[in-house]
């Protein structure tokens, strides 16, 4: 489905590619949406949220040469944002069933390629 549109890119380490595909393999296959998969759930999506907002919101900045106050600033900023998703989440995650835990691993799979081999 992704394919099919337009998007953006946020490059994750290959650790957290293998921690995440791990953790989907994992809890699919316990097929279980109870506590300890809802928190692998909830870590994972913790992780991944952690990277992609320090590709969008850091990264420009890194690369401007910015002084320390304003990754400072930018570094609250995201602090606040991820603290919100997080509370979010987790209230989600909560009410998940096993029809709900296979959608998102799903989405997931879906989201997570592997770096292009050049040519």
């Amino acid at each position: 489905m992704l394919k099919a549109q337009s998007h953006i890119v946020a490059p994750i380490d290959d650790e957290l590619r293998t921690k995440a595909l791990y953790t989907v393999s994992e809890l699919r296959s316990r097929g279980k949406a109870d506590k300890e998969a809802i928190e692998e759930l909830f870590q994972l999506i913790v992780e991944l949220t952690e990277s992609g907002l320090d590709f969008f919101f850091l990264e420009p900045l890194r690369r401007l040469n910015a002084g320390s106050m304003m990754m400072g600033m930018a570094k609250v900023g995201i602090s606040s944002m991820l603290k919100g998703s997080k509370m979010v989440v987790h209230k989600v995650l909560k009410k998940l069933d096993e029809r709900s835990l296979v959608s998102i691993l799903d989405f997931i799979e879906e989201i997570i390629h592997e770096p292009e081999t050049p040519a």
